[in-house]
């Protein structure tokens, strides 16, 4: 018999996506012009918001939403991931972003952070398997869409509730699963334990998608080894939004050349200006652009120099100057600029 693909499309509720390949939620990262760059270098089978409170999508002004909700025309299918810790405002949210047009909606149940936690949100849901299933039934009772849940695993804490969410979620009627494979007190330097991840996919009859270390060939295909239904991207996806493509191309045994260090400049230059954009203020674009510098330095020589340069770099130019200097060959670099 042939072997079954491992990319494949992804099926879920009345919804089917042409790869089983996903960009993930990450707090302060996955805004508008990450999700469009995403979508335009991989087009995987959706990208993910931020984490986002009902709260804010009910309380806050207009402006405040749009960090989390705007997102351009043409990027592809969204989900968005909602943090609740009441019905009533996760009933009032899910109704919101499902009137928005999104294409799915996540409720975040693995964020480890202790506010978070301290609110009833976040990974605290693992605790009670009973409340979190009224918060899911509370969603599926709000929206036409396909309804998921994020999670994370026991690890080597005493808290066991693996089984019982598993269980709870066999009776939900919920649409897919994600797990990632660490406890919520576990930083990452744990390595990702597959093993929970395969449990729950023996477990439960829905989609589960594998969370974890992903980042080549090598650890998608280990991914892939818990029987996992797909895959979802995260920390990995940053500076490289070409990484799903090329992740899909290397399985599927096909070549894919990653962008040079003069294409990646130009990427990261892009990328800044579409924050500029999004933001509304060249400052705060560029304070981003900080944090995202050593991701997409990667792969170049003298990585560290270059980082510690944007430690002081305050506007555009300035980081067209940077780009110049450590990504762009002195041959070519007056012609890439100059079409930036």
């Amino acid at each position: 018999m042939p072997n079954t693909p491992l990319i494949k499309p992804l099926t879920l509720g009345n919804r089917t996506f042409p790869v089983n390949l996903i960009q993930g939620p990450l707090a302060g990262v996955s805004n508008a012009p990450f999700r469009w760059l995403a979508w335009q270098q991989s087009e995987p089978a959706f990208t993910c918001t931020e984490m986002i409170s009902c709260k804010t999508l009910i309380h806050k002004p207009h402006w405040a939403k749009d960090r989390f909700l705007t997102h351009y025309p043409g990027a592809g299918p969204l989900c968005v991931q909602l943090s609740a810790n009441q019905p009533y405002e996760l009933a009032e949210a899910t109704k919101l972003v499902t009137d928005h047009g999104v294409d799915i909606i996540d409720l975040n149940c693995g964020c480890p952070v202790r506010k978070i936690r301290n609110r009833g949100a976040g990974s605290k849901h693992l605790s009670s398997a009973s409340i979190l299933y009224k918060f899911i039934r509370t969603m599926k009772d709000n929206t036409h869409l396909p309804v998921s849940v994020k999670i994370r695993v026991d690890g080597d804490s005493s808290d066991n509730f693996n089984t019982d969410i598993a269980n709870m979620l066999k009776d939900s009627d919920i649409n897919l699963l994600t797990v990632h494979g660490r406890h919520w007190r576990e930083r990452y330097d744990v390595a990702c334990r597959f093993d929970e991840i395969a449990f729950f996919k023996q477990a439960l009859s829905i989609p589960v998608i594998g969370n974890g270390d992903v980042a080549c060939l090598t650890s998608l295909k280990r991914m892939f080894e818990t029987g996992c239904d797909g895959i979802m991207i995260g920390r990995s996806g940053v500076g490289q939004p070409w990484l799903i493509r090329k992740l899909i191309a290397e399985m599927n045994g096909e070549s894919f050349y990653p962008p040079s260090p003069e294409e990646t400049a130009k990427m990261l230059l892009y990328h800044v200006e579409l924050l500029i954009e999004f933001m509304g203020n060249e400052k705060f674009a560029i304070l981003q652009a900080r944090k995202l510098a050593k991701y997409y330095a990667r792969s170049i020589s003298h990585k560290e120099d270059f980082c510690r340069a944007m430690n002081d770099c305050e506007d555009f130019q300035n980081l067209k100057k940077l780009c110049q200097q450590y990504f762009i060959d002195k041959k070519s670099c007056h012609e890439v600029i100059q079409s930036i």
